[in-house]
C-alpha cells in the first residue's frame, strides 16, 4: 500500500475515522493493528519478521536492563543487534543473487510469481531495523530505560506513517507519545493535510515527472554524450530530493493527524554551504543515527586528525554500503567522505574543538551543489562503468557550444509547454525551501488572509490531481534501501 495510492486515501480516512472513535486506552492498540495491516498489505510474510524483530529487541532490552556486570550488558546487547545486523548484511550482498534470479525468471527457466522475489527484500527492512538497533544501544548506554509495555513497544516499531521509509524515530521522542492521550487539535490536523500535501506534490508533480526523463537516460547510458548529462544528473539531483523528501512530508504530516509529531527529515538542503552542512539538512534521522551510533563511538572528533579523517570514511562508507553493496553506492559514500575530510582539513577547529567563524560567500552554494550533482553520478549510475562513462563525456563537444546545446535539446526530447511545466514547479520548490531557512513555510500561509490562502490550496489540490497516478502508483526511491 503505497502512500501515492488510492488504497492509502481510502485508508487512511478510515483508520483516522475510527482513530477519534476509539477510547484513549485502546488507541495505541488500534494503531498497531492499523500499521501491521499496512505492512502486511504488501506481502504477510513481512509482518513475521516485523514482528520476530520487535519481539528479539524487546525482551532482550529488559534483560540488558537487568544486567549487573558490563559483560552481561554487552553481551545482551551483541545478542540483538548481531542478528539484525547480519540479517541486512544478507539483504544488502543478495543483489547479485537476486538479479540472476530474475535473468532465469525473465528467461523462462524458472515459474516463480513476481510476489514470491518481493519477499526476498522486505520493504523499510532498513529503516526498522536501524529503529531498533538505536533503542537497544539506548538502553545500553542508560539513556533510556527498557519498555515494558510490549503493545506500546510494538507501536514504536511498526507505526505505519513511517515503517517503510522513516523518519527513523527515537525512543526517548516517540514512546511517551504514543502513551499520552491525544484529543483532537484541529490545528494539529489541518497542519498534517497541508504537510501530507505538499509532499504529494514533490512527489507527483516533480519527481515522478523528473524520473522519466533521468530514468530514459541514464537507462540508455551508452547512446548520449555531452550537456545532457549535466541537465539529467541536476534533474536527477531535485528528482531524488523530491521522492525522499516528498515521502517525509507525507509520513509526519500523516502522523501529525494522530497527534504524533515525527522527527523533521529534511531542511532545505540545497541551500547548504557545505557538504557537511548539506548533511544537516539531508535525511537528518538517519545522518544523525550515523553519527551517534557509527561516528561517535568511533572517536568521532575528539581524537587525533588522521583519526578522525578515518572516522569520516568509515562512517560514510557504511552510509554508502547501507544503501546497497553495489560498487556505485560504495564509491558515492566514500566521495562524501573524502569531501567532509577536506573540509576538515581546510577549515579545521581550533584546539578546543570550536569552529573556526568564518564568514560564508555566495559561491559556496552552487558550488556545494555541483558537487553534490558530481556523487549524485555515482548513486544513480546503472554501474561503476556507466558512471565513468558520464563521466568521460560530460563536456564532449563543448568546444562547440551551439551544437553542445542543441544536442542536449534533442536527446532530452521534452516539450517547451512540458519544460516549462517543469521549470515553474522546481521555482515553486526553490521558493519554498528558501522561505523554510527563516521560518515554516506552511505556517506562514496559513496566517494570510483567506481570499489568499485558499486559492492556493486549491491550486496545488488540482495540479496534483491532474498528475496522480492513472495506473499503478510509482514507488518511492528509498523502498528499495
Amino acid at each position: 500500500m503505497l502512500f501515492n495510492s488510492v488504497s492509502f486515501g481510502f485508508f487512511i480516512i478510515v483508520v483516522f475515522i475510527l482513530y477519534r472513535c476509539v477510547p484513549h486506552r485502546y488507541r495505541w492498540c488500534f494503531l498497531l493493528a492499523a500499521s501491521y495491516l499496512f505492512y502486511m498489505n504488501l506481502h504477510i510474510g513481512y509482518g513475521i519478521l516485523l514482528l520476530a524483530t520487535t519481539v528479539l529487541t524487546y525482551a532482550l532490552a529488559l534483560r540488558l536492563e537487568k544486567a549487573q556486570s558490563v559483560t552481561a550488558k554487552r553481551r545482551c546487547l551483541l545478542c540483538g543487534i548481531l542478528p539484525l545486523v547480519l540479517i541486512l548484511l544478507f539483504y544488502k550482498t543478495a543483489d547479485p543473487v537476486i538479479e540472476r534470479l530474475d535473468l532465469l525468471i525473465d528467461a523462462g527457466r524458472l515459474h516463480i510469481q513476481p510476489i514470491t522475489r518481493r519477499i526476498l527484500l522486505p520493504a523499510g527492512i532498513s529503516f526498522y531495523f536501524f529503529q531498533s538497533m538505536g533503542y537497544l544501544i539506548d538502553v545500553y548506554r542508560g539513556k533510556i530505560r527498557a519498555e515494558r509495555h510490549f503493545g506500546i513497544y510494538a507501536l514504536f516499531v511498526s507505526f505505519f506513517p513511517q515503517l517503510l521509509a522513516g523518519p527513523i524515530g527515537r525512543a526517548d521522542s516517540l514512546l511517551p507519545q504514543y502513551r499520552a492521550e491525544r484529543p483532537f487539535n484541529y490545528k494539529d490536523v489541518t497542519y498534517g493535510l497541508k504537510l501530507m500535501t505538499w509532499g504529494y506534490f514533490k512527489k507527483l508533480v516533480i519527481a515522478d515527472v523528473l524520473a522519466g526523463i533521468v530514468n530514459d537516460v541514464y537507462d540508455n547510458a551508452r547512446i548520449y554524450v555531452g550537456l545532457v548529462f549535466i541537465v539529467v544528473t541536476i534533474l536527477f539531483a531535485i528528482e531524488i530530493y523530491c521522492d525522499f523528501s516528498g515521502y517525509s512530508d507525507i509520513a509526519v504530516g500523516c502522523a501529525k493527524l494522530f497527534g504524533i509529531d515525527l522527527m523533521t527529515n529534511f531542511k532545505s538542503p540545497y541551500f547548504s554551504f557545505s557538504i557537511k552542512e548539506f548533511w544537516s539538512r539531508w535525511h537528518i534521522s538517519l545522518s544523525t543515527w550515523f553519527r551517534d551510533y557509527v561516528y561517535i563511538p568511533l572517536g568521532g572528533n575528539r581524537v587525533p586528525k588522521w583519526r578522525h579523517c578515518l572516522n569520516l570514511m568509515i562512517t560514510f562508507l557504511v552510509s554508502g554500503f547501507w544503501h546497497g553493496s553495489s560498487l556505485t553506492y560504495i564509491v558515492w559514500g566514500g566521495l562524501h567522505g573524502l569531501l567532509q575530510i577536506a573540509e576538515s582539513l581546510l577549515f579545521p577547529k581550533t584546539r578546543h574543538g570550536v569552529s573556526v567563524k568564518r564568514r560564508r560567500h555566495l559561491w559556496q552554494l552552487p558550488v556545494t551543489f555541483l558537487l553534490l550533482c558530481f556523487t549524485w553520478i555515482f548513486f544513480r549510475a546503472n554501474s561503476i562503468q556507466d558512471a565513468f562513462w558520464i563521466i568521460s563525456r560530460l563536456f564532449w563537444d563543448a568546444a562547440r557550444p551551439l551544437n553542445y546545446l542543441q544536442t542536449c535539446i534533442t536527446c532530452l526530447g521534452v516539450s517547451r509547454i512540458a519544460m516549462l511545466g517543469i521549470c515553474l514547479s522546481i521555482a515553486v520548490l526553490a521558493v519554498y525551501d528558501y522561505v523554510s531557512l527563516k521560518t515554516d513555510a506552511i505556517e506562514a500561509l496559513s496566517r494570510q488572509k483567506f481570499f489568499v490562502r485558499w486559492p492556493v490550496y486549491v491550486l496545488f489540490l488540482v495540479v496534483i490531481a491532474l498528475f496522480a497516478p492513472k495506473g499503478v502508483a510509482t514507488e518511492f526511491i528509498y523502498f528499495q534501501f
